[in-house]
């Protein structure tokens, strides 16, 4: 039943928020009767549910959309199409998903707005946006777009502009687990014309149990940010009841796939052997653009949150790399909010559907103008932008600011700007069988907790601090340290051939006022399992956009543990020695001012 919706929007377009997981909601808007003529005004469009059954990943899935058709769009008169599915653990109705759907009809655009794979009243098992599965679901709608596949009711779409026999005018936009199936789509189905990634993912491996210093050896357990997505996964039968018997998994899963239940309970046993680690590296990268960004060509306009400690910005530079290594016209933005809070005042506001009055949403619009409408006018912005808080707008670049200062670990704690200030010494920290370190419960925002600020435990770290900043510094990027560490108690057991028994730290870098009060940027750190502690190792932070005022100091730490990742298997004792010829390094990506 198509149920038409009226809204007179004025010639700025207002738009409606997009997307993000758990992101606040757009306000609803008003259903009207059915009207025609004049009252068919800009803006006016019908909603039609629809049921498709479609074959992905060897299963028939249900899926469960809405089709948002704007007030005069006809074969005579087609409009490109937009298509949307829901965050992780939402659905077509959730506010920041059908907000999709109702922003772009108001706009002219087609909408397809669906509940992706097992979640909604859509069918078949959670697969991790897997491109062979949620991908070839995706490919399906837009075969519908296409007129080429009707819905089950019989529904034909024949008013959507083509490129060519069966190649609709087709973009995608979304967020989190809505961003990442955008990519898995546009890499088994070439006829996607534009992607707008919000907050999602390069490579779960990393996403979940990160090693920043080598993406070879298992990295560390995210364990709350994990375990809570896998619960909100299995209770799906429950939040949202169905009889779909493809909806349930009999194989020791309830609602996943059951090499993503593998792969949870793997990472949970807190042991990794070396066979089943290997499986599970594979399998999370076989569902991840890291391993198919190569068939990736559509235009891609990557954005990116500062805030977010699930998927943080280093996951979308890698995808924005290789994407433009390859020639494909790829944007990046880094937003201030993401999956950790962070939204700023004038940013991207879901809850208001501001697009037009803020810099992210007038990008989303000028690339789907380009890209769908075939503008060439339209303005699809810099290669790279950030988000400077406190500052006037956007910074702006060609791309993504190398690193261009290089400072020295001092045996005195200190951190300096010439080897030869270094100080021969070293110095030793210990972990403990408990967590002694803290920066954020992954899910307090979430569920609505409070959350202690970052701390560490004296004799559990080591920091090394520069002095006072004699004008401001902006960090935008990814700093690396290059660290040694000597632990023989983690030496003697890391050829064990459990990959768990290698050495667990975590690097990061603080803001210390003068007052002493330290600032943990985002409440990011660098999980670290250190491939061999008798070798120097590369550890890659994650990217940061910071001013640091006149008058404050940078503090790298390496820490024993963390409370929001798993930690070392034992207690290993780690020494860090440093001599002018021979001691570990930090390296920022600076765009104005220096250290000393």
């Amino acid at each position: 039943m198509e149920v038409l919706v009226s809204r007179a929007v004025p010639r700025s377009r207002k738009v409606l928020a997009l997307v993000a997981g758990a992101a606040a909601l757009a306000a609803p808007l008003a259903l009207a009767a059915p009207a025609s003529g004049a009252e068919a005004a800009a803006g006016a469009y019908t909603v039609t549910p629809l049921r498709f059954t479609v074959e992905a990943g060897g299963r028939s899935c249900a899926v469960d959309a809405d089709l948002y058709r704007p007030a005069g769009v006809d074969a005579e008169h087609p409009a490109p199409a937009v298509l949307a599915t829901n965050g992780f653990g939402g659905s077509k109705n959730d506010g920041s998903t059908d907000a999709i759907g109702k922003a772009f009809a108001e706009r002219g655009y087609v909408g397809l707005v669906y509940s992706g794979l097992g979640f909604g009243k859509s069918g078949c098992l959670i697969s991790l946006d897997a491109p062979e599965t949620d991908g070839r679901a995706a490919a399906r709608l837009v075969d519908f777009l296409a007129g080429a596949l009707a819905a089950d009711d019989g529904t034909r779409a024949d008013f959507v502009t083509r490129d060519g026999a069966g190649d609709p005018r087709v973009g995608m936009i979304g967020g989190s687990y809505g961003g990442a199936v955008q990519l898995a789509t546009a890499s088994v189905d070439p006829r996607v014309d534009a992607l707008v990634p919000l907050i999602t993912w390069n490579d779960l491996a990393y996403s979940l149990a990160p090693n920043a210093a080598d993406r070879d050896t298992p990295g560390v357990f995210k364990w709350q940010w994990a375990n809570g997505f896998y619960l909100m996964g299995e209770g799906q039968p429950l939040l949202v009841p169905s009889l779909d018997p493809s909806r349930i998994n009999s194989l020791g899963c309830l609602h996943f796939v059951t090499d993503a239940c593998d792969t949870v309970r793997l990472l949970n046993s807190g042991r990794y052997p070396k066979a089943a680690t290997e499986k599970m590296l594979a399998y999370a990268r076989s569902v991840s653009p890291v391993s198919y960004v190569d068939r990736i060509n559509a235009p891609t306009l990557l954005v990116q949150g500062q805030a977010d400690t699930l998927f943080n910005l280093n996951e979308a530079r890698a995808t924005y790399d290789r994407l433009r290594e390859r020639g494909v016209d790829t944007r990046m933005i880094w937003q201030s909010w993401g999956h950790s809070g962070g939204q700023k005042p004038g940013e991207l506001d879901l809850g208001q559907g501001n697009l037009e009055s803020s810099y992210v949403g007038q990008r989303i619009l000028g690339w789907f103008d380009r890209y769908l409408r075939k503008n060439t006018a339209a303005d699809t912005g810099p290669a790279f932008a950030w988000y400077r808080e406190g500052q006037s707008g956007y910074g702006t670049a060609d791309g993504v600011p190398a690193l261009s200062q290089r400072l020295y670990l001092s045996g005195d704690g200190k951190l300096v700007d010439n080897r030869a200030k270094v100080a021969e010494g070293s110095r030793r920290y210990s972990n403990w069988l408990v967590p002694t370190s803290h920066s954020e419960s992954s899910l307090a925002g979430t569920i609505g907790l409070p959350d202690p600020r970052p701390y560490d435990t004296p004799g559990t770290y080591l920091g090394w601090t520069t002095a006072p900043l004699a004008a401001p510094v902006d960090l935008v990027g990814a700093p690396k340290a290059t660290l040694k560490v000597d632990s023989p108690a983690a030496e003697r057991v890391q050829d064990s051939g459990d990959a768990a028994d290698k050495l667990v730290l975590f690097a990061k870098l603080y803001d210390v006022a003068p007052d002493g009060t330290k600032t943990l940027v985002n409440r990011l750190v660098a999980p670290v399992r250190v491939p061999d502690v008798t070798r120097p190792f590369t550890v890659e932070l994650p990217a940061v956009v910071h001013r640091y005022e006149t008058g404050h100091r940078l503090e790298l730490v390496i820490a024993a543990s963390d409370t929001a990742y798993s930690g070392n298997r034992g207690v290993k004792p780690v020494t860090v020695a440093s001599a002018p010829d021979d001691t570990g390094t930090l390296e920022l990506p600076l765009v104005q001012g220096a250290v000393g």
